[in-house]
């Protein structure tokens, strides 16, 4: 049995052989000792050009292995992407001027009522605090020593300190870094004051409506306070662990919230904005070019909201082909349903050759036109995981070339449509109901991405 000795008397070896290499060119005569009785094994280290060949092929059985194994993921912040430099500015420069001096239209307003998605369950751990920014409220995540998930407002009604910086889990409630107040999770009511006798009625913090489903953290929000009338949809593979999580990704995004849900409807944009292949990347400038268009794509799709009393559902399903220099890849067709669950949650089904997905989406926004977009991918555990990495990616590629437009474009509440537009219609028709005559408008943003 490989024991602790052992593994000194190797360690001991590969410390006498670096020394050895820094002394002088010549090999080194390390003896490896495993005492096994009285047995006494020794051999000659290897040379310099079999050790380097040995670290290159480990270092590329790693890179490897994350590429096959790996979850992917990764973030792009607004200056990142979404606009184009004219050689005198940065992206960010210009992300800057487009949210100062574009038009924005006649806006709907910022904050629909629904579910919305804060944060993903994975990166909450037991007994851990996290800030987070949304509908324009700084909150404060902890998730309990019991495991339970509880969300207030992030400043301490006493002096103001951000619970979510410095704040500790003690039992179920979060204690201010500042003075050590402790507020209830489950309806904020300060518990505990180290240095008063008696706890004032008022002393609490605004708790929210939380729950935890499908690998992310939700929150309710209504102007005028009311309950909550639905919840999202579980999506049954995810809860029960058959599925597993092999990405996320995240976007900041510059648009109205409406924008990005209301574009699965947006039928006609799919074969101009979307039909080349994602090998043509997600610059719109280039998208076209002869030398990487000879991969496409060909979309057929369809947008409809569901009957009573499931009304806080629409759902857009989608057929799509490959095509390589103008001929169809003749492969079985990869079938698309997107469902979007209330203003702000969709969950998008990929089937096709070898792969069973689901993307879970949440559009969230941090404040009136800022909106962080993030989506985890979980497979089936016969799908590959480079491949289902490939379809987060092309995903990906193809959510970036819709983000330059969202970045840069007005909003008009009286659009000039066609009988092809006719599923906009639809979609307009069908958010309107997570409006009510309270909802927040757009009175003023912030100018800069210095935040």
């Amino acid at each position: 049995m490989f024991r602790v000795r052992h593994l000194f008397a190797v360690l001991l070896a590969v410390l006498a052989s670096v020394v050895g290499l820094k002394h002088g060119p010549t090999r080194v005569d390390a003896a490896w000792v495993l005492l096994r009785g009285e047995t006494l094994l020794a051999f000659q280290w290897p040379s310099v050009e079999i050790l380097l060949l040995f670290a290159i092929g480990l270092a590329g059985a790693i890179w490897l292995y994350q590429v096959l194994f790996s979850p992917m993921e990764f973030c792009r912040q607004l200056g990142d992407l979404g606009y184009h430099p004219d050689g005198t500015r940065n992206m960010k420069a210009m992300a800057n001027d487009a949210r100062r001096r574009r038009q924005r239209g006649h806006l709907p307003p910022v904050y629909p009522n629904g579910w919305w998605g804060i944060l993903e369950s994975r990166l909450l751990q037991r007994g851990q605090v996290k800030e987070v920014v949304a509908l324009g409220e700084h909150l404060a995540v902890f998730r309990q020593e019991n495991g339970t998930v509880s969300v207030v407002d992030a400043y301490c009604p006493h002096l103001g300190a951000n619970l979510g910086v410095g704040g500790r889990v003690v039992g179920n409630c979060i204690e201010c870094p500042f003075h050590g107040w402790r507020y209830r999770g489950e309806d904020g009511k300060c518990m505990h004051i180290p240095y008063a006798a008696k706890v004032p009625d008022v002393a609490r913090v605004k708790s929210w409506t939380c729950l935890e489903c499908n690998g992310s953290i939700y929150i309710w929000y209504h102007c005028d306070g009311e309950e909550p009338s639905w919840t999202p949809k579980l999506v049954d593979e995810v809860e029960s662990g058959e599925w597993t999580c092999r990405g996320l990704s995240e976007h900041f995004i510059n648009a109205h919230v409406e924008e990005i849900s209301e574009n699965g409807a947006d039928i006609g944009h799919l074969n101009h904005l979307h039909g080349p292949g994602v090998t043509t990347g997600n610059d719109l400038r280039h998208i076209w070019s002869s030398f990487t268009g000879f991969f496409t794509h060909q979309w057929e799709a369809d947008w409809q909201p569901f009957p009573a009393p499931d009304t806080q559902f629409g759902t857009m399903t989608v057929d799509m082909d490959m095509y390589l220099f103008g001929y169809r890849i003749p492969l079985p067709s990869v079938k698309a349903r997107a469902i979007q669950n209330g203003p702000g949650v969709v969950y998008l089904y990929i089937d096709g050759p070898l792969m069973h997905v689901v993307l879970v989406s949440s559009i969230t926004p941090v404040e009136p036109l800022l909106l962080r977009y993030t989506q985890s991918i979980y497979a089936s555990r016969g799908t590959p995981t480079f491949l289902a990495k490939i379809v987060q990616w092309g995903e990906a590629v193809q959510l970036e070339r819709d983000v330059t437009v969202w970045n840069n474009k007005s909003y008009p509440a009286k659009p000039v449509l066609v009988k092809e537009d006719a599923a906009i219609v639809r979609h307009r028709r069908w958010y309107s109901q997570f409006y009510s005559k309270n909802s927040p408008r757009f009175t003023t943003q912030r100018t800069s991405l210095d935040w």
